[in-house]
């Protein structure tokens, strides 16, 4: 090897330790640099353990070294740290530090579900379950119940379940284990009957067998018996009151009267009646102008309340006999009943206390007045 190689080799090596060298020294002045900026001399509470109190709280339900820990309220820290707040139960008692302060910070209210109103109800329809041996695209399961949506004047509904057990209307974007058929068990035109019954599961069971569903038909005469016990509510609870405003005088032309109520609010249906929206898309009453289509003039008013389909928070009566009240004044006119007696106020207001102990019943039979089950059930 020359004594230039030799040079060379040498020249190379001191390079390479004075490299390392200067590195070395580097980062000794970045540690030095960042000390002098953050050492104020105190300890960083997220980082010693000694300075945070776990204490163990206890439970009735779970064992002790299971319970969820509570942490003590740190010490001053300053605003170039960064620490995450400690979630407490509303109720513990935290322990104050050396200055005598102690917070609490309540941990985020949890809210509840929202139940979703689906159009299968076990209260008031007769439910057969159709079970799958492998999950069915909904696609396939609306083609096959198209056309099963009514069995006489009672309507058929389905909601499937997924593999998660997640209950919804039958979709083309999900596959479902079990779909749920419901049949109405009442309606206003009365009960369920054999026949109806029999033609919806014979119905149900062609269904089925197409889908490869296994179906759980409940006996007939539990099924008609539940339907008959359930109209006997719907018949003493389907009340329809109703107010009349007759005129004192001349009789009202149609064509002013129609623009007068419109004013107040009123929205003309196809039938000729006139509702009271209640602001959320339903009804709170509605009104008859009592007439022929040939008619150019009426006598009469009759404002009709349909009182199990208006929920008790709106005050339908009350704001149907008010309504009652302000026509008459207008109109020249008067308020009665059906046999044309005038209404005095205290009948009027025994009436609202009938109203509200009607309301309570419904209540208690988990049939709340207004409600969908209501609407469902006395549609």
């Amino acid at each position: 090897m020359t004594d230039l190689q030799l040079s060379l080799f040498g020249i190379g090596g001191t390079l390479v330790v004075g490299l390392f060298a200067y590195n070395r020294w580097q980062e000794y002045k970045a540690r030095k640099t960042v000390d002098t900026a953050f050492g104020d001399g105190d300890d960083d509470v997220l980082l010693k353990s000694d300075q945070t109190e776990v204490r163990q709280e206890p439970s009735l339900d779970e064992p002790a070294d299971q319970q969820p820990t509570r942490q003590k309220k740190a010490e001053a820290v300053s605003a170039s740290e960064v620490s995450a707040p400690v979630a407490t139960d509303g109720d513990s008692d935290i322990p104050e530090d050396g200055n005598g302060d102690a917070e609490e910070i309540a941990a985020p209210a949890v809210q509840p579900a929202v139940k979703k109103d689906l159009p299968v109800d076990e209260l008031i329809d007769c439910v057969v379950p159709l079970e799958f041996d492998h999950p069915v695209k909904g696609e396939k399961i609306l083609q096959e119940l198209h056309d099963l949506r009514y069995v006489g004047k009672k309507p058929v509904h389905f909601i499937g379940i997924t593999a998660d057990g997640d209950k919804d209307l039958i979709s083309v974007a999900h596959a479902y284990t079990t779909v749920l058929a419901g049949i109405r068990t009442v309606s206003r035109s009365g009960p369920l009957n054999e026949l109806e019954y029999s033609e919806f599961v014979m119905k149900l069971r062609a269904a089925a067998d197409n889908l490869g569903a296994h179906p759980d038909v409940p006996d007939m005469s539990r099924v008609i018996n539940n339907a008959r016990e359930l109209q006997q509510f719907v018949a003493e609870h389907d009340a329809q009151l109703s107010v009349n405003v007759i005129t004192t005088g001349a009789p009202w032309a149609l064509h002013t009267l129609l623009a007068a109520l419109e004013k107040m609010g009123f929205d003309q249906r196809p039938d000729g009646r006139l509702m009271m929206p209640d602001g959320d898309g339903g009804s709170l009453f509605t009104l008859s102008l009592n007439t022929e289509v040939s008619d150019t003039q009426t006598v009469k008013l009759t404002l009709l309340l349909d009182v199990p389909c208006v929920t008790p928070a709106r005050d339908a009566f009350g704001a149907m006999t008010a309504c009652a009240k302000s026509l008459a004044a207008r109109l020249n006119g008067v308020v009665v009943d059906d046999g044309h007696h005038r209404i005095p106020d205290t009948s009027l207001e025994e009436i609202a206390q009938q109203v509200q102990e009607f309301y309570a019943a419904m209540e208690e039979a988990q049939i709340p007045a207004g409600s969908p089950r209501a609407l469902r059930l006395f549609s």
